[in-house]
């Protein structure tokens, strides 16, 4: 069965938890996490494609909604840490990361698509 096909309230939560998961590694105090050696941007880059794949995964019929929601979960984050103080800081050059990560979640999105309809051509 694909993920997409799996019963709506269970998607839901499976992107819920990865939201989760995103939100606590960008808004936990900075001692608390494990130290990754990757650039800041990577892993922004990196945390958004694999969120807005998972939600093209869960959801490939609602890419705009997935676009629009992982972009705005992105500006949320960046003005949470400059409000919050925790050892994080806001940085809008994140948002350009994030907005990377989305664009390569996307064109991997669309080359699926697009391989999928030469594969399969419509009647």
């Amino acid at each position: 069965m694909l993920p997409s096909h799996l019963p709506r309230p269970l998607r839901l939560a499976l992107y819920s938890l990865a939201t989760a998961i995103l939100l606590y590694l960008c808004l936990a105090p900075s001692r608390n996490l494990p130290k990754i050696n990757l650039w800041d941007k990577e892993e922004h880059a990196l945390a958004w494609l694999v969120l807005t794949m998972t939600g093209l995964i869960l959801a490939p019929e609602r890419p705009r909604a997935i676009a629009l929601f992982a972009f705005g979960l992105g500006v949320f984050v960046e003005m949470a840490q400059w409000v919050m103080g925790f050892g994080r800081d806001a940085d809008w050059h994140d948002v350009a990361a994030d907005s990377l990560g989305i664009a390569v979640a996307f064109l991997g999105y669309f080359a699926v698509v697009l391989a999928t309809r030469l594969v399969r051509p419509s009647r």
